[in-house]
């Protein structure tokens, strides 16, 4: 246990700026939360020497859209890009939650966006909001705040766990969340602390900009008390229905949708769900392109709020004990393999997401092959804050590769989970037809395959190094000792538990 130290002045003056925080808009207009005052620890989780974290989680952004992001690519240059990370599920509510909490969906319990399996509602009546790495990081000390979306289906003017509203699920020290109108980044209600607010439709109005703002004025306040701070600006942008600020309206006119080999091709030997989707048709893809161009000005505003918040940060002083992460929650796919606007699938236009991290001690412009994963990031910022992540957590903390290292021994596999298909037309997510809406699946996904197992017996696999655009299911003609291999690796994984479980069970036993 820590020794228990005098309170320094330093101390005395956060505990003073805590106390006088009302219930709602702090003085510098972001959701600070009464009742959760500083805690003096020992180590490298506090003081001068903790690092700060800014954690920008974007809704659906893929690859294709990072080349039109100077700012992002600036943190490519700057730190270091994860060429193979992935996500438990190519949907928002189970994959936040396993960023939230470092555990696949079968032990974390949220595997869709609706109750009640999923949603934010899934996700109390799992017991999750206590194992956050907020929470973990705000019991050393940190300032944590959350800022735009959390989870599916919250909704700051409903009571939750019997409380008033808005509720604020523990281990956060600021709270700006939007309702699920933020998907239209106009007209909608935001959390600030314990209030509502109404946005409208001006241009000062736009979500991704009013969190620029909250987040940019909750960094200066917590640089200004002394305290080391985690940001989770989570905005909704780009997702479906891709609402670009009015300044940003018209860019990009010539863009095209991506055509790369698995554009438009159906895939051979494709399992029942996918065999009826039907060829592009010249209207659908023209659907594609404006998708595509509204997809690429949607993300201007959150590109220049990465620049504003490193400005802010330069401007404290405090740029080089300063984490910038950049992620996204799930990928997209656009007309690969026939398929619609969507995502869901196993294929790595859905799974593969950008993870790019500069800061302290991370090796400037590169890249990291090893295999990550969602899982990874709660014990990846606990490491860094100097907390230990709990057992519970299934995934591994990433710092070795932050600092320039390939660890021996690293999983060899990772896993994907998907409860489907979606039935729920009011899910945001729901898949529009032809747009993917596979039945339950599990999958992993190695350097060289993917394999996947559909609950109706139907079975994929992928040779990535013959086949990397993933168009031919050549399970029919998988050897019969890797199909044994991979399936006993994946039926390990589905039932692992805990670090030590699932560490283990992420390694393909030869």
């Amino acid at each position: 246990m820590p020794t228990l130290r005098v309170l320094t002045l330093g101390v005395l003056l956060a505990l003073m700026t805590a106390a006088c925080s009302s219930a709602g808009a702090s003085p510098t207009g972001a959701g600070w939360v009464s009742g959760s005052p500083p805690v003096a620890t020992t180590g490298s989780g506090t003081g001068a020497s903790a690092p700060n974290f800014v954690f920008v989680l974007t809704d659906d952004l893929t690859w294709n859209l990072v080349s039109h992001m100077p700012h992002v690519l600036g943190l490519e240059r700057n730190g270091t890009t994860f060429k193979n990370y992935f996500v438990t599920d190519s949907l928002c509510c189970p994959s936040r939650t396993s960023i939230l909490t470092g555990e696949f969906p079968h032990d974390d319990h949220v595997f869709n966006n609706i109750q009640p399996h999923g949603g934010f509602r899934g996700f109390l009546t799992a017991h999750d909001e206590n194992k956050t790495f907020a929470s973990s990081l705000q019991a050393r000390g940190y300032q944590t705040g959350l800022f735009g979306k959390f989870l599916n289906a919250y909704r700051p003017q409903t009571s939750y766990e019997g409380r008033p509203a808005p509720y604020i699920p523990p281990g956060w020290s600021a709270w700006d969340a939007a309702d699920t109108h933020g998907y239209n980044e106009y007209n909608y209600n935001l959390a600030v602390g314990h209030q509502l607010e109404h946005f409208g439709s001006a241009d000062g109005d736009y979500l991704t900009s009013v969190l620029s703002d909250k987040a940019s004025q909750f960094i200066a306040g917590s640089a200004r008390a002394h305290r080391p701070f985690l940001a989770e600006i989570s905005t909704f942008s780009p997702h479906y229905p891709f609402v670009p600020a009015h300044r940003d309206l018209g860019k990009f006119p010539d863009a095209q949708a991506p055509r790369g080999p698995a554009y438009g091709h159906a895939v051979r030997n494709a399992p029942t769900w996918l065999k009826k989707i039907g060829p592009l048709r010249p209207l659908t893809e023209r659907h594609l392109t404006r998708t595509f161009r509204l997809r690429l000005q949607a993300v201007q505003s959150v590109d220049r709020m990465i620049g504003r918040l490193e400005a802010e940060v330069r401007s404290l002083g405090a740029a080089k004990n300063t984490y910038f992460v950049f992620s996204s929650d799930n990928g997209l796919h656009l007309g690969q393999h026939d398929l619609r606007q969507g995502k869901e699938t196993a294929f790595d236009t859905d799974i593969r997401v950008p993870l790019i991290v500069a800061g302290p001690g991370v090796p400037h412009g590169a890249s990291v092959t090893q295999l990550a994963e969602n899982i990874d990031l709660a014990p990846t910022f606990e490491t860094l804050a100097g907390a230990t992540p709990p057992p519970t957590v299934d995934g591994r903390s990433l710092v070795a590769q932050l600092r320039g290292r390939a660890p021996r021994g690293w999983r060899t596999a990772v896993l994907v989970e998907h409860h489907g298909p979606d039935v729920a037309p009011a899910d945001p997510d729901y898949p529009a037809p032809r747009s993917g809406n596979p039945p339950s699946y599990e999958a992993i996904r190695t350097a060289r395959y993917l394999y996947v197992e559909y609950s109706n017996g139907q079975r994929e696999f992928y040779n990535l190094v013959t086949d990397p655009y993933e168009l031919d299911n050549a399970f029919s003609r998988m050897p019969s000792q890797l199909h044994q291999r991979l399936h006993d690796t994946l039926l390990r994984m589905e039932h692992c538990h805990g670090s030590v479980s699932c560490w283990s069970a992420q390694h393909i036993r030869s």
